[in-house]
């Protein structure tokens, strides 16, 4: 609930007023989001962990379970797969260290977060509310532009 200041238009030498306050509450969305049709799945929690993370797959793959799904995931320790059960029908594929560019989540997160800048919430309810608005008026074609990373539309398009 903390507000993250960003920048704001004025004129010339007018200083933008803005509301600010320094709560730490804290909400997690885990999502999956695809670059080749603009699919998404999002869960919301509170909590990040591997058994957090290990429940999410299992829903996830749930999801359209006669799908193959594709998990791009990066190092954080939450995503360590050594004791996890991954469902059959998830593909964990791991990127490189310091590549959030190839991880289409990480770019529907920094989508978010730009327009979560100089919001202010009086309650965690306000914030969740926003944050579900805000995830559901994203519409397949506003994720294919998120997400649209040339490496993996190359790929499947080779592939279909």
């Amino acid at each position: 609930m903390m507000t993250h200041l960003g920048r704001y238009l004025t004129a010339s030498g007018v200083k933008p007023i803005v509301s600010y306050q320094h709560i730490f509450k804290t909400t997690y969305l885990y999502g999956s989001y695809s670059p080749i049709n603009g699919n998404s799945f999002v869960w919301e929690i509170n909590g990040v962990n591997t058994i957090i993370f290990e429940a999410y797959l299992k829903e996830f793959s749930q999801y359209k379970p006669n799908e193959y799904k594709i998990v791009v995931i990066d190092n954080a320790g939450f995503h360590s797969t050594k004791n996890i059960e991954v469902p059959e029908n998830i593909f964990l594929l791991r990127i490189p260290p310091y590549a959030p560019e190839l991880n289409p989540c990480e770019q529907v997160w920094q989508y978010i977060k730009n327009r979560y800048k100089n919001q202010r919430f009086e309650t965690m309810e306000n914030l969740t509310d926003w944050l579900h608005n805000m995830v559901n008026q994203m519409t397949p074609k506003t994720i294919k532009s998120i997400t649209g990373n040339h490496h993996y539309i190359n790929a499947f398009n080779a592939i279909l």
